[in-house]
């Protein structure tokens, strides 16, 4: 990507339910003045935009791109978001906020954009004995909600498989799971993925666990769940075993429908945060539990991410192809203009 296209900053954005992490480029790879912004403390998405660009007036005033990866479905125009209450016409906000192009992306589409120019040093691998090059990746990711995504290879680029697999019914893979399921049910008619294998998840899990058990629990929020599970308290250490089996089991279903032997990669916020508790956890015995294709499945490497913000390095990507395919059809409009009129006059 050469720096003719960027003709000043542009601005990358990486919105979850909770947070939005907000940056500039000013060239290739230059990303820069990463700031996370609670999506709470603004009313609106450009709300938010313009208290970051606040801080940074010289670039607002030059700023003609932007690129948004979202925790949402991207279709058509309008946005409204599944975790959060934010909603907004994508070429509204693009005029609102003075832009030549605001391109929206599934935040996954972003995050499985980033996995392929992922150093060695942002990956922790957990198993698996090879990766097919040039082969299919998947992405699975716990944060907010559950994401999931993948890359497939395309004529020496990266074409994104966008998802909504989070949302797939939640599939139990014991009496324990099954329990949990059970008491779900008496929340929710419809339990999907999601509802367990993310960051809220660990509460549910753990609200679930102290009914099953009969047992006078506090209600715990995600991050409590994490902590008191690494000390060693029993019942959030269950709790945690729980999420990293389910995770396994989540991550081979995205490993066999893709038939990912580029491998499958993690993201998302909670898993890092486990350290050596997720690699000694279920997850690999369950990730490797499939039947006639537990072959398959045990050759896949899986690698958890630990690049800080690669998602804004994704979203970057995609928006650089965006500008140089825009760019392409403009130098070929006028040769398409001439040949129809060639064709015209024939």
């Amino acid at each position: 990507m050469d720096d003719v296209l960027f003709g000043g900053a542009r601005l990358l954005a990486d919105i979850g339910g909770t947070n939005a992490r907000f940056a500039l480029q000013r060239g290739p790879g230059r990303i820069e003045e990463i700031a996370t912004l609670s999506c709470a403390a603004h009313a609106t998405f450009t709300d938010a935009v313009r208290a970051y660009l606040a801080g940074h007036p010289g670039a607002a005033r030059e700023l003609r791109h932007a690129v948004i990866a979202i925790a949402n479905p991207v279709e058509g125009d309008f946005i409204k978001m599944t975790n959060h209450h934010w909603q907004f016409s994508i070429d509204a906000a693009r005029r609102d906020l003075g832009l030549d192009t605001l391109l929206v992306v599934n935040d996954f589409a972003a995050l499985s954009m980033s996995v392929p120019s992922l150093a060695d040093a942002d990956l922790e691998q957990v198993g698996g004995t090879r990766v097919s090059p040039d082969a299919v990746i998947g992405l699975v990711g716990a944060g907010t909600g559950l994401g999931v995504g993948g890359v497939i290879p395309d004529a020496g680029r990266w074409k994104v498989l966008p998802s909504e697999g989070g949302h797939v019914a939640f599939s139990p893979s014991n009496a324990r799971e099954q329990a949990i399921l059970a008491y779900c049910w008496t929340k929710w008619d419809h339990v999907s993925a999601e509802r367990l294998i993310s960051g809220p998840g660990l509460a549910t899990i753990h609200e679930a666990l102290c009914a099953i058990d009969g047992v006078q629990g506090d209600a715990l929020e995600p991050a409590q769940v994490v902590e008191r599970g690494l000390a060693g308290d029993k019942l959030c250490a269950e709790v945690l075993d729980v999420f990293c089996g389910a995770l396994g089991t989540m991550a081979a279903n995205v490993a066999v429908t893709l038939c990912a032997r580029g491998g499958i990669y993690i993201g998302g916020g909670v898993v890092p945060r486990l350290g050596e508790f997720f690699a000694k956890s279920s997850f690999r015995a369950r990730f490797e539990n499939k039947g006639r294709f537990t072959d398959f499945c045990r050759q896949i490497p899986v690698y958890v991410i630990h690049a800080p913000y690669p998602a804004l390095a994704g979203a970057a990507a995609m928006l650089d192809q965006q500008l140089v395919d825009a760019r392409a059809a403009a130098q070929r409009a006028p040769i398409d203009s001439v040949t129809a009129g060639h064709h015209a006059h024939a």
